[in-house]
């Protein structure tokens, strides 16, 4: 009867550990985006890296170039300030807060997707915070970011004296 018992709870173990493994892959799989008339709809859920999951979807659906906006909570977001003087971001995080607004750009810089994105957030005394966001992840609940996909492929190169990495346009005749 003892080693009957020991079975039963290994093999629950064994069935809890399985549905377990297979939720988290579950999550993993879910849709992070659709493609609707003009581009895409990304739905991004917590924990989720805003900027590497853009670059993902340029990369894999060959965006030529974008613009994109978007809402929703986000577990950190890291503002930069651009020293000209210093040439380089000055970071600053904030945790826990609301993006009220998202906007940026999808270029490319060789064979990589150059993202360029700006934001505001808020916090829960609604203080704002705004600037170009270096890294954002999202937080409790979801993040939504709209993708309108532009025909013209753009790139992005450094100029100087800023060493900035500038959208490039090309020269209508």
């Amino acid at each position: 009867m003892k080693i009957q018992i020991h079975k039963i709870f290994i093999a629950l173990a064994f069935l809890l550990i399985f549905n377990l493994a297979n939720a988290q892959q579950n999550d993993k799989e879910k849709c992070r985006y659709i493609k609707i008339p003009n581009g895409y709809l990304m739905v991004l859920r917590e924990g989720d890296n805003v900027l590497a999951l853009i670059e993902n979807l340029a990369k894999e659906q060959n965006i030529p170039s974008a613009n994109f906006t978007g809402i929703g909570f986000a577990q950190d977001a890291t503002f930069g300030f651009y020293d000209f003087s210093q040439k380089k971001f000055h970071p600053k995080t904030f945790n826990k807060v609301e993006m009220g607004s998202i906007t940026g750009s999808i270029a490319w810089s060789g064979e990589k997707p150059s993202i360029h994105m700006h934001g505001v957030a808020t916090d829960d005394k609604f203080d704002a915070y705004g600037g170009h966001i270096l890294a954002l992840k999202v937080g409790t609940g979801s993040m939504e970011i709209y993708i309108t996909v532009n025909s013209e492929k753009l790139e992005r190169k450094i100029e100087q004296p800023l060493n900035a990495n500038v959208l490039q346009l090309p020269c209508l005749k």
